[in-house]
C-alpha cells in the first residue's frame, strides 16, 4: 500500500481555498462529536446524499421514508438509543430536486469519523494546493464543486437498490477530483510516500502519475467488486472514480482556458513538472 505524505512541487500562491476547505470540514466534524448515534444518523440522512431521494426527485419528486430501525440494525449503539428514545423512528426525506442537489452540497462537507475526515483532507491538502495555484482561487472552487456534483451522480448511478437508501457523506469525491486534475496538470512531480509491504515501510519518492495511478487502480478494483456483487461496503468507489475521470478530462481545457501568468518566471525544474496543453512535447511522459 501506498502512502503520499509530501509532494516536491512548489507553489507560488498561498492556498486559501484548499486551506478553507479543510478548515468547514474540520469545525464540522468537531461540532457534530457531542451528537448521540441517534442525532448522528438522523443528520446524515437530512443532510447527506441519499440516492433514492435523486431518483425520486428525477421521477415522481415524492418524499422519501426511512425507518431508522432497519438503517441501524447493524449498530447495536445506535439501535439501543433509538429503542429508549421517545422520537419516531422513521425519517421523512424531502423529495425535491432542489433538496436532493442541496444534499450534494451538503454531503461534501460531513464525514462519519476523524479517520475519514483526515484521510480526505490530507490528500487534498498535498494535492489541492498546486491545482489552486494553476487555476486560481475562484476557478479553483467551483471546479472542486462541480466535481463533486458529478462525483455524486457517478455514486447515484452505479448504486444497487439495496444501498439506494443509505446516505452518502464526505469530500472523497470532490478529493478525487482534484487528483485527477493533479495527475494530467503534474505527472512527473516526485511524491514521497510511505510504502507498506505487510509489517515493514519503506520511504519512496515516486512520480505522481505512479501514485494517483495506483490509487485509482485500486477504487476500480473495488468499484467492479462492488458492481459484481450489487453492494457497496459503504464506501462509494464511483463517486471516486467518476470525481478522478472528471478531473482528468477537465483540467487539461481549464488549463487552455486559464492561462498560468507565472509559468514563465518558474525555474526549467519546476517546468519540467507541469503539463502545459499548448506544449506538444508534455503529451510524452
Amino acid at each position: 500500500m501506498l502512502f503520499p505524505l509530501i509532494d516536491e512541487n512548489p507553489t507560488r500562491r498561498w492556498p486559501f481555498v484548499t486551506v478553507g476547505l479543510i478548515a468547514i470540514n474540520t469545525l464540522l466534524l468537531l461540532a457534530m462529536l457531542g451528537l448521540d448515534p441517534l442525532e448522528h444518523n438522523r443528520l446524515f440522512l437530512e443532510y447527506g446524499f441519499v440516492p433514492q431521494r435523486f431518483t425520486e426527485a428525477l421521477n415522481s419528486g415524492e418524499n422519501v421514508q426511512i425507518d431508522l430501525k432497519q438503517l441501524l440494525q447493524g449498530s447495536p449503539e445506535a439501535r439501543e438509543v433509538l429503542e429508549t428514545s421517545k422520537d419516531d423512528s422513521v425519517v421523512t426525506l424531502p423529495g425535491t430536486m432542489s433538496a436532493a442537489l442541496g444534499t450534494i452540497f451538503s454531503s461534501m462537507f460531513l464525514h462519519a469519523g476523524i479517520a475519514h475526515l483526515l484521510g480526505n483532507m490530507w490528500f487534498l491538502w498535498i494535492f489541492g494546493n498546486n491545482v489552486e495555484d494553476r487555476l486560481g482561487h475562484v476557478p479553483y472552487l467551483l471546479f472542486y464543486l462541480l466535481g463533486g456534483i458529478c462525483a455524486a451522480v457517478a455514486h447515484w448511478a452505479t448504486t444497487s437498490s439495496a444501498g439506494a437508501l443509505i446516505p452518502t457523506v464526505g469530500a472523497s469525491g470532490a478529493v478525487a477530483v482534484i487528483l485527477g486534475a493533479y495527475a494530467v496538470t503534474y505527472p512527473k512531480a516526485q511524491v514521497r510516500c510511505m510504502l507498506f509491504l505487510f509489517v515493514i515501510f519503506f520511504m519512496v519518492d515516486l512520480p505522481a502519475l505512479v501514485v494517483l495511478g495506483v490509487w485509482i487502480t485500486f477504487q476500480l478494483v473495488q468499484g467492479l467488486g462492488a458492481l459484481h456483487v450489487g453492494l457497496d461496503g459503504g464506501v462509494a468507489w464511483w463517486a471516486h472514480i467518476g470525481g478522478f475521470l472528471f478531473g482528468m478530462a477537465i483540467m487539461p481545457l481549464l488549463a487552455w482556458i486559464i492561462p498560468d501568468t507565472t509559468y514563465s518566471a518558474i525555474s526549467k525544474q519546476e517546468r519540467a513538472f507541469q503539463f502545459d496543453p499548448r506544449r506538444h512535447d508534455d503529451f510524452r511522459f
